[in-house]
């Protein structure tokens, strides 16, 4: 019954909040700061200003705000003492010198887990927080706007180990009534920002109630995001909803509906059920195929007017990655020490439970997601070029993407989209914390914003894969195999963070909980000696 809402949940435009809640965050016990003072020497400074790579730099952090951002040499010379900031009594000093920083990533699309997939807060957080993600928006809160914002409060004063947090509810979430009327919609949006909300989600809904709401929201001052549901969008697709008023999008449906030239819906089989979710993700892989081809006219037209509503693309590119290539994702090395055995359950094949439809995936239909990859692709980096915002989401938590290494796939997935390196950087960055209204806040290594960082050992400009908590392989000179990266310090407003004592830690909880249930991994549809089924049923 636990998957049967989660599908719900995803796939119905008006949304209750079925889920039982997960265990919240313990009290914070990792971290150290804020300090009067935190000097970080000698750093290699990646900006997400579009300036280029400039070190050894010392940054200086008073408590949790960028106090000074000081140049102090040059690239194999050594450094000069005198001129650099002082330390004094009680100050924290970070030599990393050879090491590279890089604003806190931003996650625009980060659920804290659910009951259904057996997330404690707490591990959720900690593969974040490892991964250098100091912001999360979490676009549906799943676990109850109250539970969302205690823990937005408790993080927003360090009293838990976990990023900043935004509250975007579903819109129609525990509405007494269903909402059928645009008053209903009006009064639903003033209660949810009463309640303290910093925005609402959308699947879709009836055209008048849609705007009223979209109205409502931006008269009051907040975002919104959308992921704009097959049973909705042909009444209003990404056009319709951002001159409505809808300031992002997640994923991708809605964009090739945008694009149709010869039709306005999409050519569903005769034989096709949305519920069966087979069909859903079988004939969304032929969708971008059915919309105007890069380069038109109407593909340009799009561009052109999402771009002019200052409307931000959130593609979550990561999340279907299991669409083109199942077996890459199921066997992510990620897996073996950091997924839970209740997640590593939900994601296997189900009837009944979302992102779970691998009924018979194969080949046919990977070889078509993989031309749908190529042209949605395509939009994007059209997009990014002409000035329009795209930032950098995850969704983890469903198709075998794991919290903070999905995060760092879809890093990847960006540059092969077309970004620049430095340009994937600012998706991850500057670009999120403009579509949150934080830019002046977080986003840049700038004097005055707040001091969230992400602290690695290695380059990441030259190789996204040393951000991943497992590292990168590399041989060296001597012929030996090593791993290097990892993020080695997140400073999120100003409270530094082991990442690898982080890793260690969720670790340990990946270990208990096999312990405590005798787990194993399995192959789909191979028993163990237990008879327990591989990718089965909580």
């Amino acid at each position: 019954m636990k998957k049967r809402l989660l599908s719900v949940l995803f796939c119905l435009p008006i949304v209750l909040n079925l889920q039982a809640q997960i265990p919240k965050a313990p009290t914070r016990a990792e971290g150290e700061g804020p300090f009067p003072q935190l000097i970080i020497r000698g750093v290699t400074l990646l900006n997400s200003t579009g300036a280029p790579p400039v070190g050894p730099v010392d940054i200086v952090v008073e408590r949790n705000r960028i106090k000074q951002i000081k140049q102090v040499g040059y690239p194999g010379v050594p450094i000069d003492p005198k001129g650099r900031p002082k330390a004094n009594a009680g100050d924290k000093e970070l030599d990393c010198a050879g090491m590279y920083l890089m604003p806190g990533f931003i996650d625009m699309h980060g659920h804290i887990g659910g009951q259904s997939q057996g997330t404690p807060a707490e591990y959720v957080f900690k593969l974040w927080l490892a991964h250098g993600i100091t912001t999360i928006r979490d676009p549906s809160c799943s676990n109850g706007l109250d539970w969302v914002l205690e823990h937005r409060e408790k993080s927003a004063k360090n009293q838990i180990t976990a990023p900043r947090i935004l509250a975007y509810t579903v819109f129609g979430q525990n509405a007494k009534d269903p909402i059928i009327t645009p008053e209903q919609a009006r009064e639903w949006v003033r209660s949810n920002a009463s309640k303290g909300a910093d925005g609402i989600k959308f699947f879709g809904a009836e055209p008048d109630v849609f705007r009223a709401a979209l109205e409502e929201n931006k008269k009051l001052g907040l975002r919104s995001a959308c992921h704009h549901a097959q049973l909705e969008v042909a009444r209003m697709n990404v056009l319709a909803t951002a001159k409505a008023g809808l300031t992002s999008m997640e994923h991708w449906y809605g964009l090739p509906e945008a694009l149709f030239e010869d039709k306005t819906v999409q050519d569903y089989p005769a034989d096709y059920n949305y519920n069966n979710e087979q069909n859903r993700f079988e004939e969304a892989g032929k969708l971008w195929k059915q919309a105007a081809k890069p380069g038109t006219a109407r593909w340009n037209q799009v561009l052109d007017e999402l771009i002019k509503l200052d409307f931000t693309l959130d593609p979550t590119f990561n999340i279907y990655e299991a669409n083109r290539e199942l077996m890459l994702a199921r066997r992510a090395e990620w897996h073996d020490d950091y997924t839970l055995p209740a997640l590593w359950r939900f994601y296997g094949p189900s009837r009944i439970s979302h992102g779970s439809y691998w009924h018979n995936w194969g080949t046919e239909q990977e070889v078509a997601w993989k031309e749908n990859y190529r042209l949605w692709m395509a939009f994007i980096n059209d997009y990014k070029n002409r000035g329009g915002r795209v930032t950098a989401g995850s969704d983890s938590g469903f198709i075998y993407q794991l919290y903070g290494f999905a995060y760092i796939r879809e890093l990847e997935l960006l540059r092969e989209a077309g970004l620049h390196p430095l340009e994937v950087l600012r998706a991850a960055t500057i670009k999120g914390a403009e579509a949150l209204g934080l830019d002046k806040e977080i986003g840049s290594v700038e004097v005055g914003k707040l001091a969230d960082f992400a602290i690695v050992e290695e380059n990441p400009l030259a190789n996204l894969k040393v951000l991943y908590g497992t590292g990168a392989i590399k041989l060296t000179e001597s012929n030996e195999v090593t791993r290097v990266g990892g993020v080695k310090y997140t400073v999120k407003d100003g409270v530094v963070y082991d990442a690898k004592k982080l890793l260690a830690d969720v670790r340990q909880i990946v270990t208990d909980a096999k312990k405590k249930e005798n787990f194993e991994i399995l192959q789909p549809g191979i028993k163990s000696k237990t008879g327990q089924v591989g990718g089965g049923k909580l």
